[in-house]
């Protein structure tokens, strides 16, 4: 075992954050190397063992390329990992779990005030010479090194690459747009197949779309439901005139008594737009007539000028 203390950073599509090394299954192979392999992984997964990843507590959350960890100790082929701008009340430097080694590089990225963010599903990176290295997902951040007429030049953990224009944007983080950008950013996934500690366009759990489509917008929240429940602007639960579109809407069990279980966006209208459950997808639905209209327990608002964390 190795004891470390230093910034490496994802150097696949997307890497899972596993509870500890052996959490992870044979049916999980595609899911732990590299190159990774969602797709195969994902449509390989049947219900029960879908399910299993959140039953048995085998995965935590999600990095995308580029995404910076601390590694704190190497057992292995795995590394302890804490995910830096994932806010949690786990650890307050960010998301704990372990990740295969193979999916990290100790490359350092160039600190660059300027970045690129990923802001359509996915996009191909491409090496300098022009040969297609990987697909890089919905809001990828990742070091601008120089413009031409239809590339960005970027810094990435892998080395030198180019993404089209067309596909990202500048981002700095000190840009907030309102969170009714955040469920515009949504519905462009409806139908997409919840998984259970989703961060990417591959598939989102409840919390993860709502950290991600607040992401796209300059904002960055707790990661899990139960923080983004606690910070933000309170508002009335129980008077909708009040909702915004873009406010986040809670749930627990037992009409709204138990500990937060689930989160969405309020859509207006008396609707949400939310990631359900395993064996669901990205939906809008009228909240009336259903359990979630005895089961809400929260609203919090959050952007420009609003506590995120």
């Amino acid at each position: 075992m190795t004891t470390l203390h230093n910034i490496w950073h994802c150097s696949v599509a997307v890497a899972s954050i596993w509870t500890k090394p052996e959490s992870a299954r044979d049916i999980d192979q595609p899911a732990i190397t590299n190159p990774v392999h969602l797709v195969k992984w994902l449509e390989a997964l049947p219900y029960k063992e879908r399910l299993d990843l959140c039953d048995s507590n085998r995965v935590q959350t999600q990095l995308l390329f580029g995404e910076p960890v601390i590694v704190e100790e190497i057992q292995g082929e795995w590394a302890k990992v804490i995910a830096i701008l994932q806010p949690t009340h786990k650890d307050e430097r960010g998301y704990p779990g372990w990740v295969p080694l193979a999916q990290l590089s100790k490359q350092k990225l160039l600190d660059s005030t300027e970045s690129i963010i990923v802001n359509v599903d996915k996009t191909q990176l491409w090496s300098e010479d022009g040969t297609p290295q990987i697909v890089l997902t919905f809001n990828t951040i990742l070091p601008v090194l120089d413009e031409k007429a239809q590339y960005f030049i970027v810094d990435t953990p892998i080395g030198r690459g180019k993404v089209l224009k067309s596909s990202a944007v500048k981002y700095t983080g000190d840009i907030v747009q309102s969170m009714n950008k955040a469920v515009q950013f949504g519905l462009y996934y409806l139908d997409l197949p919840y998984i259970w500690s989703g961060m990417s366009s591959y598939g989102y759990d409840c919390s993860g779309f709502t950290y991600n489509m607040a992401k796209a917008c300059g904002l960055r929240i707790p990661r899990d439901a139960g923080d983004q429940a606690t910070y933000g602007m309170a508002i009335s639960k129980d008077n909708e005139e009040e909702w915004r579109v873009g406010d986040l809407l809670f749930f627990a069990d037992e009409k709204g008594t138990k500990p937060v279980r689930h989160v969405g966006f309020y859509y207006g209208e008396g609707q949400m737009l939310h990631s359900p459950q395993t064996g669901k997808s990205v939906e809008l639905i009228k909240l009336a007539g259903t359990i979630f209209e005895e089961e809400i327990c929260a609203v919090r608002r959050y952007g420009p000028g609003v506590k995120t964390t």
